[in-house]
């Protein structure tokens, strides 16, 4: 049931935070937020309309021109106005006519910056109502809408929302899903009347708070334990609830607002202190449901899907931490992105919401966590607010408008506090990114600080310690850190034998011994992480694979430098050299880094080692795996490839290479770049001399060992289905690993288990 907020209530009284408004852009801080309303697949045109006072209306044409319509596209985060329409070409508005005889020097940052006859005052009609059309490109800056853009002026903001549990239950339950809530006004915490509270306030709060959905709290209950409480004399309730500076005296949401201080909210009754703010109420309780991510649960029995559902699925990838990254849909079994045009918080927060996560604070576009690859599904999203799916809502096929991967969308969530990041840091280190890892465990029952045993250490865990702390990627796991001191209360190894899978929240979740048991002495051997807020992502073209694989009997003369460095399969060492030949595989590869940062080696250039027999530096020892594996997963012949030269092979348009081979040059694949191997240089095979002929799986993985930090190493394997006849070799259905899993993601071990053949 939705409240309709009644008009009667006094404007200078309610503390009226801007509303959500459909297809709206991205504005200023502390400006009347403008809108846009015309045709569905153009954004960049519409009515224009300008939001005052809780309500929105429209601006009449007298005077208008181009340089008005120029501040107004500004401010909606285009780079400038093409044209303007008069006479209500884009239909006529309802509400007030907020503007008449506007007037702008053109260098005004907001539309309400300019002269006018004044809020409300016109002699217009809606058939007067003007229109504008602005450039489609965006401002450079506007590439998010945030929570934070629209809470109005300092001085009247909601600042933050908290639940105070109030049953011992609540309280020792990790994160607080119960309790009475809590507002921040002004610096303040207030509790807010639960006179005229409705779910639709406990969607949004739980929203705030990272969770997806809320539950009706037992009111009965909570008005008894309320009611003891004042009657206790030495209960401080009885004089602070006659206070109206402990009130926030009403919240009305809607229940798709992504912030309570959207909603309408009242912060005292009508005639100020004269009337008590909470009559005969209490405070208002609101229960949360936490998402699996952060209240795991025993698994139930699958049942079978709907159609929408296996339709239409949704993920986030790229993410430097839990709830953000960008949004992809499955889509006909095939992973795809989704178009930022006319993308908010409301279909972002439909997107969170469904992932288990709460509202959202931030929608970005302009492929601010990454571009993806494969179709782009979706464009033109419009979500009401209270859809379960992303399928729910109205939305165009992303192929229907023009748009690009430079175009994805993204999204930030809330998620709960959990408290894991009061529970590690960072010690010695030369910037607060890196350090000794110091953990807190129960000794005994005692909270207890101290340090990590390195065995075992490596980059998912250091992963995991990063998202941790709030600090992005890892950048290096490291093991020997006697150049930083721990801090000396802490430096007792009280974790060992730590394995992540890489999923976790935390490193108390990760897989680790009981008693501590470390090989090394504690200090110069404890584990150490360097971390980053930004990482490449490196994904193979599953295509070229495909269209350039073929067979080639090479002769062995030819193949000493390969055979040298192990690019052949044992049954090598026992031929008659140089007489005979090897059955090679061959086929391109072309590498793409479609992260937020360069792909650099992890050795420096000191450590390259020199291959006289290719002439070349090899900067990563074990750069790709080839391998042919049966149809159960059984290894019948592999390759492998060190890095021959990482370099920027292609760059697009207007993108400078940074990395070239040539003169010992400095290795790396650029953000945006390729690197290209060609199917005529040395080792780029799979030796299948002894296969005999079958179906079998093609595989190819790049940074196999994640020596690496990358964002996301789902995407590192490419599978194509082979068919071998003996003498000729076809490849089909050539894909990266995570483009047409449809129904449970496999786990960094699990992953890693099947490139390794631990099948």
């Amino acid at each position: 049931m939705m409240w309709s907020p009644p008009a009667t209530i006094s404007l200078f009284l309610l503390l009226l935070l801007l509303g959500q408004a459909p297809f709206s852009r991205p504005q200023s801080p502390g400006a009347k937020k403008l809108r846009l309303v015309g045709p569905a697949n153009r954004p960049e045109e519409g009515r224009l309309e300008v939001l005052h006072q809780g309500q929105w209306g429209t601006v009449c044409d007298d005077d208008f021109a181009l340089q008005e319509a120029t501040v107004a596209c500004r401010q909606l985060g285009f780079e400038s106005a093409l044209t303007w329409a008069h006479s209500a070409k884009y239909g006529q508005g309802e509400g007030p006519i907020w503007l008449d005889n506007v007037h702008c020097l053109g260098t005004e940052s907001t539309l309400d910056q300019c002269g006018s006859n004044g809020w409300g005052i016109s002699d217009c009609r809606h058939s007067e109502d003007v229109g504008v059309v602005c450039h489609p490109q965006r401002q450079h800056g506007y590439h998010s809408e945030k929570v934070s853009n629209a809470l109005g002026p300092q001085g009247r903001r909601l600042e933050e929302v908290r639940l105070k549990p109030i049953l011992a239950s609540a309280k020792r339950h990790s994160p607080v899903t119960e309790g009475a809530v809590e507002v921040r006004y002004e610096g303040h915490w207030r509790q807010v009347c639960d006179q005229g509270w409705t779910m639709n306030n406990s969607r949004v709060v739980c929203g705030m708070l990272g969770f997806p959905s809320q539950v009706p709290v037992n009111d009965h209950y909570y008005r008894k334990v309320w009611n003891l409480k004042m009657k206790d004399p030495k209960s401080r309730l009885n004089s602070l609830t006659n206070k109206n500076s402990f009130w926030i005296h009403r919240v009305d949401c809607l229940g798709t607002e992504p912030h309570l201080a959207k909603c309408q909210v009242q912060v005292a009754p009508g005639r100020g202190k004269l009337r008590p703010a909470c009559p005969g109420g209490m405070h208002a309780v609101v229960s949360c449901v936490a998402g699996p991510h952060f209240h795991p649960q025993k698994p139930k029995p699958r049942r079978k899907e709907s159609w929408a559902e296996q339709e239409l699925k949704v993920r986030l990838r790229s993410g430097a931490q839990v709830g953000e990254g960008r949004v992809e849909v499955l889509v006909n079994r095939q992973w795809g992105t989704v178009c930022d045009h006319r993308w908010n918080l409301i279909s972002a927060s439909v997107v969170c919401r469904q992932l288990g996560f709460g509202s959202a604070k931030e929608a970005l576009f302009g492929a601010q966590l990454g571009q993806g690859l494969g179709p782009i599904h979706l464009s033109e999203v419009r979500c009401r607010g209270y859809e379960r799916t992303l399928s729910d809502c109205l939305a165009l096929e992303g192929s229907q408008n023009g748009c690009q991967h430079s175009n994805d969308a993204a999204v930030r969530c809330n998620i709960p506090d959990m408290g894991f990041q009061n529970q590690v840091r960072l010690a010695g280190g030369r910037n607060p990114e890196e350090g000794v890892v110091e953990v807190q465990v129960e000794v005994n029952g005692v909270p207890r600080w101290g340090t990590v045993c390195s065995d075992h250490w490596g980059l998912t865990e250091a992963m995991v310690t990063c998202r941790q702390l709030g600090l992005g990627f890892a950048n290096f796991a490291i093991k020997d850190t006697w150049y930083w001191q721990a801090t000396p209360e802490a430096k007792e190894v009280v974790m060992s034998g730590v394995r992540c899978s890489g999923t976790e929240l935390a490193l108390q979740q990760c897989q680790r011994h009981g008693p501590v048991h470390c090989s090394h002495s504690p200090g110069r051997f404890s584990a150490g992480v360097a971390c980053m807020n930004s990482a490449p992502d490196l994904v193979m073209n599953a295509q070229l694979v495909q269209e350039t694989a073929y067979l080639e009997d090479r002769p062995l003369s030819l193949l000493y430098c390969a055979h040298e460095e192990n690019c052949l399969s044992q049954s090598a060492d026992h031929m008659d050299w140089p007489y005979g030949h090897r059955r090679l595989l061959r086929f391109s590869s072309q590498i793409y880094n479609l992260g937020r940062a360069d792909f650099r080696p992890k050795a420096g250039r000191h450590s390259w080692i020199w291959h006289q027999c290719h002439r070349h530096y090899h900067s990563i020892e074990v750069f790709t795996h080839y391998d042919l594996l049966t149809l159960n997963g059984s290894k019948v012949a592999e390759g492998h490839k060190a890095s021959f030269c990482l370099e920027d092979t292609n760059c697009p348009t207007g993108l400078q290479r940074r990395y070239a081979c040539a003169n010992f040059g400095e290795q790396g694949v650029t953000v945006g770049c390729w690197d290209t191997y060609r199917h005529d240089i040395d080792c780029q095979w799979v030796d299948i001399t002894d296969v005999s002929p079958g179906d079998y799986i093609f595989q190819v993985v790049v940074n196999p060992t994640n020596d690496v930090a990358e964002s996301d190493f789902s995407n590192n394997m490419v599978r194509c289905r082979c068919k071998y006849d003996g003498q000729r070799v076809w490849l089909h259905n050539c894909h990266t690993g995570d483009s047409y899993r449809a129904n449970a993601e496999l786990s960094l071990e699990q992953e890693q288990r099947l490139r390794n053949n631990l099948i």
